[in-house]
């Protein structure tokens, strides 16, 4: 079995993705801040042999763009249709066998450490979970043994219930939390985003 790290992308298309930061600082920074995201997301989780880098892309209907960080992921596939849920659980099911961690493309601090820590707790727990200060989740996995769990029945997302919802759906799981980390959603966020790593130029 096999370790699966999956990448939930969007194609960085102006005006449809980050959204929401777009009306602080404009869908033109916005969408340049997510392309750096995702390729720096890649560059620094791809390449570790400790597990087998998927990315997710969405819309199905549109390839990744061609750029030189995708040769650090071993495979692109589609997220199919459906609410976020849908798809996360499309992933859970259908990934290569052993555990699955799945993780967003727009959070900034995640780094290789916090994947080993959710593929080191699947070895004695069901789930594992890693919050954001928003009510949300940066990272879930699952160990899919001895079955694939369905958590995502009945979620709202969007709505700052999306971690107690998803962990009430766990029911008798054993479910591991990792540390809180946060998304850049605002420009108050972006701000402290460009401090503290500034936007370099990517081939």
């Amino acid at each position: 079995m096999q370790h699966s790290l999956v990448i939930m992308a969007k194609t960085a298309v102006l005006g449809r993705v980050k959204t929401r930061l777009a009306r602080d600082v404009g869908y033109v920074e916005a969408t340049r801040f997510y392309r750096v995201a995702l390729a720096r997301l890649i560059r620094r989780l791809g390449a570790d042999p400790r597990w087998r880098t998927i990315i997710a892309a969405s819309p199905d209907t549109e390839a990744v763009p061609d750029a030189p960080w995708l040769q650090d992921a071993h495979a692109v596939v589609p997220q199919g249709e459906g609410d976020l849920g849908d798809r996360m659980q499309r992933v859970f099911d259908q990934a290569p066998r052993g555990p699955v961690v799945i993780i967003g493309s727009d959070i900034p601090d995640i780094s290789r450490r916090h994947v080993a820590a959710a593929f080191k707790a699947l070895g004695s727990h069901d789930a594992v979970m890693g919050p954001s200060a928003d009510g949300g989740y940066w990272l879930i996995g699952q160990k899919r043994l001895p079955r694939v769990l369905r958590p995502f029945a009945g979620v709202t997302w969007s709505s700052g219930r999306e971690r107690d919802e998803t962990l009430a759906n766990f029911s008798r799981a054993r479910v591991a939390l990792l540390e809180q980390l946060s998304d850049v959603d605002s420009g108050a966020d972006h701000a402290v985003w460009r401090q503290t790593e500034g936007i370099r130029r990517l081939p």
